[in-house]
């Protein structure tokens, strides 16, 4: 088996705001797998500033990988753990290299174009009325379900904005999340989230920076709100931690990115233990290109989570691939007569 990985920056249709900035670009990396005539493609893609593996020695770890290729699947992904995005490309190129169509992961009701995936729509950070704008396009597109960042304008201009909502729409015509991607300090929190919480909103991720466990346990015990833990899932490996973690938080939900919690194997993890404390939970995509996104929604379809899932960002950049993804009706759809290129893989070779 040979193997090799090549960069690609992806470029957003236009600046993307969270409260960690705006975002024009995102880096990615594919890792390409060859045996006899068949290839396998995986993705592995890092969010700068927030993916724990965000370190100086990436591309030397992802050429450790292509040298050692000879090693079992279990074994480099061990190797990897604190590389979650990189073991997130391996499991995908290994599928993908085993499956007669290399795009074709999981196969499933979603794949043979019998059932769709309910997904949420996704308002980035801006002015007043440029999220207003956003809100009525997804409505119109037929979304139901609306995830609103929150966090980098002044407070009571986002309150400003989902009294607007509130008022035009009711909890039974729009399911409204919140992301505050930590924005909120632990001593203000509270009192936001009684604040939001007038809005009848389905949940908050993240609202106080990760790291501070104890104030979060404070916060998911006393909140009006439902709490999901995002970021506070990321660089923590071993098993016994991450049941510690919930534990000792106990929140509401558990938002689950492939990328930066290990891939499916480490997501898989995260679910077994939540299922286990009677949290609740959905997956996300982090910003991935059409071939991870392919990736973790057919996978997210065989966990048989109905909930709305976090997986319409495919039309995000000016420069991504063909894909038999495609979104109607607050839903994704998977269309099978929309193949890929044939040649996609060898493009991206070196």
């Amino acid at each position: 088996m040979k193997a090799q990985y090549t960069k690609y920056t992806l470029d957003f249709k236009r600046p993307s705001g969270t409260s960690r900035g705006i975002l024009t670009q995102k880096e990615t990396w594919f890792l390409i797998l060859e045996e006899k005539d068949h290839l396998g493609i995986g993705e592995c893609g890092i969010l700068r500033g927030l993916s724990v593996d965000d370190v100086p020695e990436y591309e030397e770890q992802l050429a450790w990988v292509c040298d050692n290729i000879h090693l079992s699947e279990v074994e480099l992904l061990n190797r990897l753990q604190e590389f979650p995005s990189i073991q997130f490309g391996l499991e995908q190129a290994f599928r993908s290299l085993k499956s007669s169509n290399p795009f074709e992961l999981f196969p499933s009701e979603f794949t043979q174009e019998e059932a769709p995936i309910s997904i949420n729509g996704l308002i980035w950070m801006g002015d007043e009325s440029f999220m207003l704008s956003q809100l009525e396009q997804k409505l119109e597109e037929g979304f139901r379900c609306i995830k609103m960042k929150i966090g980098a304008l002044d407070f009571e201009k986002e309150i400003a904005i989902l009294e607007s909502i509130h008022k035009n729409f009711g909890p039974d015509e729009i399911e409204l999340r919140v992301d505050a991607n930590g924005a909120f300090t632990p001593h203000e929190a509270l009192g936001k989230l009684q604040r939001l919480s007038e809005y009848q909103l389905h949940s908050i991720e993240q609202p106080i920076k990760a790291g501070q466990s104890v104030e979060m346990a404070v916060l998911c015990k006393n909140t009006p709100l439902p709490i999901a833990l995002d970021e506070e899932l990321i660089g923590v490996f071993d098993v016994t931690e991450k049941e510690e973690l919930l534990q000792t938080i106990q929140p509401q939900y558990i938002i689950l990115k492939p990328s930066l919690v290990g891939g499916f194997s480490g997501s898989l993890e995260w679910i077994d233990l939540a299922k286990e404390q009677g949290i609740g939970w959905w997956v996300t995509s982090a910003l991935e290109s059409n071939i991870g996104l392919n990736a973790i929604a057919q996978w997210t379809y065989t966990l048989g989570n109905q909930m709305p899932q976090g997986l319409g960002t495919g039309s995000l950049y000016t420069n991504n691939f063909e894909s038999p993804l495609e979104v109607g009706h607050g839903n994704l759809y998977y269309k099978s007569n929309k193949n890929w290129k044939k040649d996609l893989i060898k493009s991206l070779c070196i």
